[in-house]
C-alpha cells in the first residue's frame, strides 16, 4: 500500500503563485517521515523546511509540484467562467492524483473548504481515475506526516520562486494583503500604470488600491 498527501502554499497572498504539491511514500517511507521530524510547515523555520525538503525528496517515491500562476488564479475567481479558489485547488489536486504511478494508494488531502465532503466531491468531479482512495480532512497537515511533507515541499518551492521574483521586481514584502510593504509596492506599481504578472488582480486588496488611485490614472484590471 502506498500513501500520498496533498497540500498547498501561497493561497492567500496578493502577490506570487500558489504552489500545490503531492508526495507519495510506501509504508516504510511514512515511518521515515515521522523519524526525521516532518510536521506542519507553518511550525518550522525556513532553514528547517529547506533541510527537511531535501530528505523528503529522498524518502518519497513520487514528488509532484504544480505552480499556479496569478493569471490562472484570477481566471478561476474573477473570469467569465469563474467559480472560486476552492474549485481551482480541487482541480489541481485532481491533476496531481492523475499523475500517481504507484497503486494501490490512499491520498490524504488538506481541505481548504470547511465542508470536506463537498471538497472531496469536487476533486472526484475532475479526477480521471477511480482506482485511488481519496481522504479529505481539515488540518490534515497537522495529522498526517505525508500531508505535512507535501506542505513543506510546496512552501520551499514557493519561497524559492518568491526570492527570484524579488530579484526582478524588488522587495514587495511577504506578499500578503496585511503587509504594509506589500501594500506600498502595489500602490507604487499602480502609479506606474504597469501591473506585473506577479500580482493577483482579482484580490480585493489590489482592487481597493486601484480604486484609490489618483485621478487621471487609467489602470486596467
Amino acid at each position: 500500500m502506498f500513501i500520498a498527501g496533498i497540500d498547498e502554499a501561497g493561497r492567500g497572498p496578493v502577490i506570487g503563485p500558489m504552489v500545490v504539491a503531492l508526495v507519495l511514500v510506501d509504508e516504510n517511507g511514512e515511518f521515515l517521515l515521522k523519524r526525521i521530524g516532518v510536521k506542519d510547515s507553518k511550525t518550522l523555520s525556513k532553514m528547517q523546511r529547506l533541510r527537511l525538503s531535501k530528505s523528503i525528496q529522498v524518502i518519497c517515491r513520487q514528488v509532484i509540484v504544480e505552480v499556479v500562476q496569478p493569471s490562472e488564479i484570477d481566471s478561476a475567481v474573477y473570469g467569465r467562467a469563474a467559480k472560486n479558489l476552492n474549485d481551482l485547488e480541487a482541480r489541481i489536486a485532481a491533476r496531481l492524483i492523475d499523475k500517481i504511478t504507484f497503486t494501490p494508494c490512499n491520498v490524504y488531502v488538506d481541505s481548504p473548504d470547511v465542508n470536506t465532503i463537498r471538497y472531496r466531491n469536487t476533486i472526484m468531479k475532475y479526477l480521471s481515475r477511480d482506482d485511488i482512495e481519496i481522504i479529505v480532512e481539515n488540518d490534515a497537515d497537522k495529522t498526517y506526516p505525508v500531508v505535512s511533507a507535501a506542505s513543506i515541499i510546496a512552501k520551499v518551492k514557493r519561497d524559492s520562486i518568491i526570492e527570484e521574483l524579488k530579484k526582478v521586481y524588488g522587495d514587495f514584502g511577504s506578499g500578503y494583503p496585511s503587509d504594509p510593504k506589500t501594500r506600498a509596492f502595489l500602490r507604487n506599481i499602480i502609479k506606474g500604470r504597469r501591473i506585473p504578472p506577479i500580482v493577483r488582480r482579482s484580490w480585493k486588496t489590489f482592487r481597493n488600491i486601484v480604486k484609490q488611485k489618483p485621478s487621471g490614472y487609467n489602470v486596467v484590471i
